[in-house]
């Protein structure tokens, strides 16, 4: 299984053979002079053949280049797949495959399509982690990462700061009954006989069948009247005793 940083050093090496290719050949494009090529394009039926030949040249020049460090690889990788599919559709689709066949010059499309797929590799991520591109990006990263750090530490000694200037807060004061106000009605306890039972289930001397009889504290005691009249007869005052006729 591969690594990570050998895949990133292959990449950077292709990148490196790709570009100088391009390189190349938008110098030479350059070096024969832009109005020579648009005459060349307009022989080999490439229509608009001056705007052809200044895209071809500076795009495979500058996007050689771009590709060697690295920068905007989706966006060189697209101009310079674009450039090869337009020299394969009007240059090189009816020549073959190999631009040398038994020792003559046959113009096929090999090269062309090559450099067209290396091209849309780069151009959909595969360039590897050594370009400029990441450096920039992971420059970026860690500022960003920097300031929301600092935000987070300010905004923690702010929250700090207004915690100690804040005031406590007072013990919230029941309001002194007015002498206007309704008395506060209370629920009678549990205890406390209601006001709506009736007298009989509040504590009541019972009284005695018999009229004398008195319940004390639970307890029934006969009043010493009628012991007293039950048990001992009566006697008539002395020198009273007379008989009657």
């Amino acid at each position: 299984m591969r690594s990570r940083p050998f895949y990133d050093v292959v990449a950077a090496l292709a990148r490196l053979g790709v570009g100088i290719v391009f390189m190349a050949h938008g110098w030479q494009k350059i070096e024969a002079g832009i109005t020579a090529t648009g005459r060349t394009f307009d022989g080999l039926g490439v229509p608009l053949p001056t705007a052809a030949a200044v895209y071809s040249a500076f795009v495979e020049l500058l996007g050689g280049a771009a590709l060697i460090v690295g920068l905007g690889l989706p966006v060189t990788g697209a101009l310079l797949f674009l450039d090869m599919a337009g020299a394969f559709v009007f240059v090189h689709a009816d020549q073959g495959l190999f631009m040398v066949d038994e020792g003559a010059a046959r113009n096929g499309y090999e090269l062309v399509l090559a450099l067209g797929m290396a091209s849309l590799v780069f151009a959909a991520g595969g360039g590897g982690r050594l370009t400029l591109d990441q450096w920039v990006i992971g420059k970026r990263l860690r500022g960003a990462a920097a300031d929301d750090d600092e935000d987070d530490a300010a905004s923690f000694v702010e929250s700090l700061r207004q915690a100690e200037l804040k005031p406590p807060k007072k013990p919230r004061r029941t309001p002194k009954p007015r002498a206007s106000d309704p008395p506060a009605v209370t629920e009678p306890s549990a205890t406390e006989p209601s006001a709506t039972e009736p007298p009989a289930t509040q504590n009541k001397p019972a009284e005695d069948p018999g009229g004398d009889d008195v319940l004390v504290a639970g307890r029934r005691k006969a009043s010493r009247h009628r012991r007293s009249s039950t048990t001992q007869p009566i006697k008539p005052p002395a020198g009273d005793d007379k008989t009657s006729p």
